[in-house]
């Protein structure tokens, strides 16, 4: 018998946590109900602001896959094929429409909140692996790129089959798809 108390999300507990990414340099805040790294199974509520930049990246594993469902507000998962080109635009959205994905291992995405406030639930396999350098996309700019702010402003409008407008354009040093 676990002696583990079952944990309680409150809506207030989710108005903190929007609270604490809005107040945060990078627009965003998590709150894991995991209680270790090591979990075999990690789970978390991320909170995003429309101006929070969420490198494109994959998970290069077998078991990289991760499920992700909008509780609040709006968001868009772009996925990229190896050259940075929109293959999928979803938006999920917790009052209508698209709630949920489940993004395959390999996959490149990324994710933007379209409204203040959205929250999303994410569930992967573990332990807790963070993103190795090789899997962040090296035709999307770095988080401290001065061409990360015009990065993201084309993200939020990409189309499937776009690809960003010039290596100008994002900063990353790789060749562009023409």
């Amino acid at each position: 018998m676990s002696t583990r108390p079952i944990t309680c999300i409150r809506s207030t507990d989710l108005d903190h946590l929007a609270g604490r990414a809005s107040a945060s340099p990078r627009r965003r805040s998590n709150l894991n109900l995991h209680t270790s790294s090591d979990d075999p199974v990690q789970r978390l509520f991320n909170a995003l602001d429309p101006d929070t930049y969420v490198r494109p990246h994959r998970h290069a594993r077998d078991t990289g896959w991760e499920c992700l469902l909008c509780v609040r507000g709006a968001a868009v998962a772009l996925t990229f094929d190896d050259h940075g080109r929109v293959t999928q635009r979803i938006e999920l959205v917790a009052d209508g429409g698209t709630l949920a994905i489940e993004l395959p291992a390999y996959h490149w995405h990324t994710l933007l909140a379209l409204r203040p406030g959205t929250i999303l639930l994410e569930v992967k396999p573990g332990p807790y692996t963070p993103v190795a350098e090789p899997d962040f996309a090296a035709w999307s700019p770095r988080d401290d790129s001065p061409d990360r702010a015009a990065y993201l402003d084309w993200l939020k409008q990409a189309q499937v089959g776009e690809a960003a407008p010039s290596p100008a354009c994002t900063g990353a040093a790789s060749a562009r798809p023409g």
